[in-house]
C-alpha cells in the first residue's frame, strides 16, 4: 500500500497515462489507441506495483525525453 503514492506522483508527471482504482484492484493505462498497454494490481500489492513505478520510470514506458536526457548526461 506504501507504492501507491509514489505510482500516482508517477502518474501525474506523465501525459499518456491514466491510473484507475477501483473494486480492490489499480490499472494503468499508458499511451494512445491500439498501442495503449493497461497494466493491472491488487491496489495493496507493493510489490508489483514497485515494478510498474519502475517500468514507467526507466523501463519501456518511460518517457522518451526523460530517457534522452540520461544518456545524454552519462
Amino acid at each position: 500500500m506504501k507504492q501507491l503514492g509514489n505510482l500516482s506522483i508517477v502518474c501525474a508527471q506523465c501525459t499518456d497515462v491514466l491510473m484507475q482504482i477501483y473494486g480492490g484492484q489499480m490499472s494503468v493505462h499508458v499511451g494512445e489507441g491500439p498501442e495503449r498497454t493497461s497494466l493491472f494490481a491488487a491496489w495493496d500489492d507493493d510489490e508489483v506495483i514497485q515494478r510498474i513505478i519502475h517500468e514507467l520510470n526507466f523501463g519501456r514506458y518511460a518517457i522518451k525525453e526523460k530517457r534522452n536526457s540520461k544518456e545524454n548526461v552519462a
